[in-house]
């Protein structure tokens, strides 16, 4: 397999690690400040096994990374420029949102 092939199949894995609700909410608190896991289980208001599953997919992506203070695990995102992406997201939404209103 060539290199660019390979490497939009490495985007892709990065994108699809990112298409689930609580993964982009995950992602999105984080971008606030680090969390526990138990902080994160709060919030999402799901079982542990759940947000691990989560945690451990955004992981493998390399899109956070985790530090262990104690008993706890501490997670954050490992490159804060996916604030970037997240920013030409809600773009794109207004962007829809204001055509939509303008065919109103």
């Amino acid at each position: 397999m060539n290199n660019l092939v390979k490497r939009y199949e490495v985007k892709a894995n990065i994108f699809k690690a990112m298409a689930h609700p609580t993964r982009l909410f995950i992602v999105d608190e984080l971008t606030k400040s680090e969390k526990c896991v138990y902080e994160l289980q709060e919030m999402i208001e799901c079982d542990m096994s759940t947000v691990s599953k989560h945690i451990s997919i955004l992981k493998n992506a390399g899109i956070i990374e985790s530090r262990k203070n104690g008993n706890k695990m501490f997670y954050s995102l490992k490159f804060t420029c996916i604030t970037n992406f997240f920013g030409c997201v809600d773009n794109v939404i207004k962007r829809q949102i204001d055509e939509s209103l303008k065919s109103i």
